[in-house]
């Protein structure tokens, strides 16, 4: 069986790693690169870097912030933001990153999914789904892009489905009602995807305590679970450490890696990663 990973995630805006609720409110949570540092000693599995602004303000990543960040860790480093076309994904996987996150780049150029993939393999591939829940007559989800300010009109699960056939090799599912909030994932929302889709499904928003954890990981008797789970508010603030998580989610149970750093402080990549 797949060990769950637990996924520190660091949306970086103007340098800095921010965090807010519902995707506004952003306020300050520290140095990118020192919340790297210390997640990738104390056991995170995978890291998730974000640069949120970049869509919206119609620039590239920030590629040297990527590069010393990547130097610093010694875990998977998957990163996302301003992305669009394959010369950026060679760019920041040349910086360091071991996949890249797309998101409004997809949206806007589905081709985009199928050409990376075919390049750099699907591994290498994440596709971002920001969504959030339809208020209208129909129920299900839309996707948002550009840090959450547009809705395409896009059916969540519609849309999960056609970027795994172009390629993406998992997918980063962020509930924008349940992000910042602290009250828990989008446990239907994350089955809908989970059990749509071939692929592993990192589950973001709404995380407020171990077994919120606990629940998105161990989905229910129907299935749809998430593959990993992706963290921020609760580990930038301290409310909880890699440590306590890991253990409790151990005691219940859940199937996740042990607290080890890779022999000798090497490199743990993901298989088979791209060659650039």
């Amino acid at each position: 069986m797949v060990a769950k990973r637990i996924i520190p995630c660091l949306d970086v805006a103007g340098g800095r790693v921010v965090k807010g609720v519902n995707f506004v409110g952003l306020r300050d949570a520290g140095d990118p690169v020192e919340l790297a540092c210390r997640y990738s000693a104390s056991g995170a599995d995978e890291l998730v870097f974000l640069d949120i602004a970049a869509s919206h303000q119609g620039r590239g990543t920030l590629v040297e912030l990527v590069r010393r960040t990547a130097e610093a860790v010694t875990i998977p480093f998957t990163v996302g933001g301003g992305i669009g076309s394959v010369e950026g994904i060679t760019e920041l996987l040349r910086a360091g990153a071991d996949k890249i996150s797309l998101n409004s780049a997809a949206v806007a150029d589905p081709e985009l999914v199928r050409r990376g993939a075919g390049r750099f393999g699907c591994q290498c591939i994440v596709v971002a789904i920001d969504a959030r829940r339809r208020t209208g007559p129909e129920p299900g989800w839309d996707v948002y892009v550009k840090g959450g300010r547009e809705n395409t009109g896009l059916d969540a699960l519609a849309w999960a489905r056609r970027v795994v056939e172009l390629g993406a090799g998992e997918i980063l599912l962020t509930s924008m009602d349940g992000d910042g909030t602290q009250a828990g994932y989008d446990l239907e929302l994350t089955r809908a995807v989970a059990g749509a889709v071939a692929v592993p499904v990192i589950a973001s928003g709404g995380a407020g305590c171990v077994e919120h954890i606990a629940r998105v990981l161990a989905g229910d008797a129907t299935g749809g679970q998430a593959a990993a789970a992706l963290l921020a508010s609760l580990l930038h603030d301290g409310v909880l450490s890699m440590e306590t998580i890991k253990t409790r989610l151990l005691a219940l149970g859940l199937n996740v890696r042990p607290l080890e750093s890779p022999p000798g402080g090497e490199r743990r990549d993901v298989a088979d990663r791209a060659v650039v």
